[in-house]
């Protein structure tokens, strides 16, 4: 038999004893039968031998000597490992004295004992000099009359300017003769300082020093180091009753906060008290004010009192009054803004005409909001209206926009609904061409635009709107053809008006940049799926208006338009119409813009 089939036979030995082995009770660990662990090793195999992990125990010293060569093991990454500096930590408390007896050693040392004069730091010398004095010589024949006068201090006071001695005459001190001597002196000097100072006692903790007050700066040092440790350090205390309620109090240094906490008695009565830590190590415990303790005094026992007790029939229910809530669906709000502006001139050198100008912005508001049915509608009315006078010219017309706006919306998904469009302009009064004033080019309900759409509102937030119709229509009507040309607004000679199915996208955005400035802005896109679907219509209106008190405001109202089926006439530089292929005067479709500037009497209401 070769060593394969050996090695066979061995694992179809094992597999039946383990499959005999399974209908009886299985040991906690399944260990090789020893005759086959010799049968294998004999044939060469390496066995892995039961391995049984010992307890393992430490006294505290053996631990700390384990922990002390981990720590100071090369194997770490790095030294600031956080395993490693907590190991570090908890060995040094371990060998240290508690944080208590430090800290009753270290407020009681006496720093003081530290310090040494700053004169141990000073190196002195002598230096010999000689001093000049002088001293007045007295005749014998003058001491009974004149006193001895040994210096000038007694003739020239220390504010005296004569100190010279040449300009003292002999005759200037009672008649005496001064003279001049040399007296040899010592004078004491700091000739270096000392870097180090070595310790004059054997018990001083310190070899040598290095500042004269080293023990006030080591006491501030310590003192501070110990104050923000005790306002760091925490414990926390919960306070348990009867109630089974839970009130965790934490004491440090800089809690301060007071709890309030119900006491509750086995009858479920409880009176209020305030717990909480008034210091490190102090908890407060205080009542609640207004609190009283009276206790009934003994009564005899009656037996002839009784209660009157009504019999409540418990199986009915009682009967609640119904409060009915009448939901408001409906909001309503209005906004006038009036705009004055004038100017005069006289004599003005420069150039220039009197001027002065009106309009009107009023606006009205219509909104729905059904939550139940997930229904909203915003509704708007408006109308812009303006008046000018310039110069010698007659009154004049310079704005004239009547709109409607309606938009009816049904929750979809996410932040989309499904949304239905209707917008209609037109104006009130009739228009010109000036200094034509003679010829119309407009008036009520010539032109009226109408647009109709239904797709999806998407409103990213409160103050953005974003409606996608990609089922539009568009209509222009001229109904008064015989006074109104209506091929100015693309509509055919022969028609009153034109019908153009296409996709609409309406955008409202406002934002406020700052506190006192809010941007409105309204753009409308649409495209005719039929002629010119990349001529795109645009008619963007945005009002810029700086809050200045709460009815003034300066407002700036910009109006862009560009419609593919308007044109004009394309003139030259000096005022005469340029000719086409037929020649016709041609026409263009341009970019239309209105800008009106002023300040604003606000009112809403």
């Amino acid at each position: 038999m070769n060593q394969k089939q050996s090695l066979l036979l061995s694992i179809i030995m094992f597999m039946i004893l383990n499959i005999v082995g399974y209908s009886q009770e299985l040991p906690e660990k399944e260990v090789l039968p020893s005759s086959m662990r010799d049968s294998l090793q004999k044939m060469g195999f390496y066995i892995m031998p039961d391995q049984k992990r010992e307890d393992i125990e430490f006294t505290v010293e053996d631990a700390v000597n384990y922990l002390t060569g981990v720590i100071r093991h090369g194997y770490w990454k790095d030294k600031s490992v956080p395993l490693r500096t907590a190991i570090d930590q908890l060995v040094f408390y371990v060998t240290n004295k508690p944080y208590d007896s430090l800290k009753v050693f270290l407020l009681n040392y006496p720093f003081d004992s530290l310090n040494i004069p700053p004169e141990k730091f000073f190196v002195f010398d002598t230096l010999h000099v000689k001093v000049p004095h002088v001293y007045y010589r007295v005749m014998p024949s003058d001491t009974d009359k004149v006193p001895v006068v040994d210096s000038l201090a007694r003739k020239y006071p220390p504010d005296s300017t004569r100190t010279d001695f040449e300009k003292i005459k002999p005759d200037t001190v009672l008649g005496k003769t001064p003279e001049l001597i040399l007296i040899d002196s010592c004078l004491l000097m700091v000739s270096d300082t000392l870097e180090k100072v070595g310790a004059y006692s054997e018990s001083h903790p310190f070899s040598f020093f290095n500042s004269p007050y080293i023990g006030d700066s080591l006491a501030m040092a310590v003192k501070k180091l110990i104050g923000y440790l005790d306002d760091r350090d925490s414990s926390i205390i919960v306070f348990k009753g009867i109630s089974g309620m839970e009130l965790p109090v934490w004491l440090n240094s800089r809690t301060g906060d007071m709890k309030r906490y119900w006491l509750k008695n086995e009858y479920d009565d409880s009176v209020t008290v305030w717990i909480g830590s008034i210091g490190r190590n102090t908890i407060g415990m205080f009542l609640e004010d207004g609190i009283t303790f009276k206790r009934l005094s003994k009564h005899s026992d009656f037996y002839d009192a009784q209660l009157d007790i009504k019999q409540v029939n418990t199986r009915k229910l009682q009967e609640v009054n119904k409060i009915y809530i009448k939901p408001r669906y409906w909001k309503y709000r209005s906004e006038a803004v009036f705009v004055f502006n004038q100017a005069l001139l006289t004599n003005w050198v420069k150039g220039g005409e009197n001027s002065i100008s009106t309009a009107m912005d009023i606006t009205g508001y219509a909104d729905y909001n059904n939550k139940e049915l997930k229904l909203t509608s915003n509704n708007f009315a408006r109308l812009k209206y303006g008046l000018i006078k310039s110069g010698d010219n007659p009154l004049r017309k310079n704005l004239d926009l009547l709109e409607t706006n309606s938009k009816l919306n049904h929750k979809a998904f996410g932040k989309f609904d499904f949304s239905a469009i209707m917008l209609f302009k037109t104006q009130i009064s009739k228009g010109y061409n000036y200094p034509n004033d003679s010829v119309p080019v407009s008036r009520f309900l010539n032109p009226a635009v109408l647009t109709i759409g239904v797709g999806l509102d998407y409103k990213p937030n409160k103050t953005t709107s974003i409606n996608i119709a990609p089922l539009s229509y568009k209509a222009t009507f001229v109904p008064d053809t015989a006074s109104i040309d209506q091929t100015k607004y693309g509509v055919s000679k022969d028609r009153r008006s034109m019908h153009e199915p296409g996709a609409s996208i309406q955008i409202t955005n406002e934002i406020k940049p700052l506190k006192t400035v809010t941007i409105k802005n309204r753009i409308q896109f649409f495209t005719n799926y039929i002629h010119n679907p990349f001529n795109i219509d645009v008619d963007w209106e945005m009002i810029s208006e700086v809050k200045l008190n709460w009815f003034t405001d300066l407002r700036l109202n910009t109006h862009l338009i560009f419609d593919d089926d308007t044109r004009t006439i394309v003139k030259n530089k000096d005022g005469s119409s340029v000719l086409g292929e037929d020649g016709k005067p041609k026409k263009t479709a341009r970019i239309q813009f209105k800008e009106l500037l002023g300040v604003s009497f606000v009112f809403r209401f």
